[in-house]
């Protein structure tokens, strides 16, 4: 089952001349949100920059992640592309490697017709045997996922779920209609939005914020699950805070940045051309991190 506070992780770099993946704070992150009762890694998203890796890279990354996680919660995977045979070539690659769902964008840059859209999403999730995700980020590929298409789609035995990232909740519960009765499961990935959309029927959140308030993320998800109802907006005002931070750089570099300075794990910059952030900016993050209580790790 698809479910429950998911982390979409950030990809972690050195501070070398390619900015190469740094595969020991991998190990710390992982181990962190695993202990810390996070119900899924979600590798290769927004925040996992999978828009400046090599192919290699992924796969090497992914077969690194699965093998150190070692089934101790599902692995998720995005394969979107732009080109369905490279979608399918990685989808392929990534089953092998043993990963437990795939997450799959609509193709960016341009607006496919709802055929062709079908055809895309159809022939990768008809290409491998593992669960498929559908990602809806309309501000990133520029559209929606219509709720026919994904009524559609959910007909497929191995469409299980779709991310809903649009931060429209009529959208949203509209996607909790076309999904009744079938086995697709909605999650929520605006973390400004995630009480409103369990209140609806998300089954998940899909939360980047996760990747440094582990802890209140999971809070947020058992109080949100067993109705809580004195503890979540403690919870959401944490979110904000980190959200405000966010804006100060391009993604996921603020994200990145206050995980460093939280003493979390050394996960380094956000890939060129995304630049590092100011010593201001960096003075901005520490009293974020003391306003919310978060006191240096390492």
């Amino acid at each position: 089952m698809i479910q429950g506070m998911i982390t979409p992780m950030v990809t972690p770099f050195c501070r070398d001349n390619n900015q190469t993946i740094n595969y020991e704070a991998t190990d710390q992150l992982i181990d962190r949100l695993i202990d810390k009762g996070i119900d899924g890694l979600f590798l290769l998203g927004s925040n996992g920059e999978f828009h400046v890796l090599t192919e290699n890279e992924k796969l090497q990354f992914v077969e690194h992640v699965t093998k150190k996680v070692n089934k101790r919660v599902p692995v998720y995977v995005g394969t979107g592309s732009c080109s369905l045979h490279e979608s399918i070539r990685l989808s392929k690659k990534m089953e092998l490697l043993g990963v437990d769902a795939l997450s799959v964008l609509a193709p960016y840059f341009f607006e496919p017709t709802e055929e062709e859209l079908y055809y895309y999403f159809s022939s990768i999730a008809n290409s491998v045997e593992i669960p498929i995700i559908l990602y809806n980020i309309p501000k990133t590929v520029g559209y929606k996922l219509s709720p026919e298409l994904v009524e559609k789609l959910s007909s497929i035995k191995n469409v299980r779920g779709i991310k809903d990232s649009s931060g429209n909740l009529e959208l949203f519960e509209s996607y909790i209609n076309a999904t009744k009765n079938t086995d697709t499961v909605v999650l929520i990935g605006s973390d400004s939005k995630i009480a409103q959309a369990y209140a609806l029927g998300a089954k998940g959140a899909v939360a980047g914020t996760s990747n440094l308030l582990t802890d209140q993320l999971v809070g947020f998800n058992h109080a949100l699950k067993y109705h809580e109802v004195d503890k979540i907006s403690g919870y959401q005002q944490a979110i904000e805070e980190l959200r405000k931070i966010l804006k100060l750089g391009t993604v996921p570099s603020a994200l990145k940045r206050s995980i460093e300075l939280a003493g979390i794990a050394e996960v380094g910059p956000a890939r060129y051309p995304t630049l590092e952030l100011s010593e201001e900016a960096d003075k901005e993050i520490q009293e974020m991190l003391k306003k919310i209580g978060i006191n240096k790790e390492r």
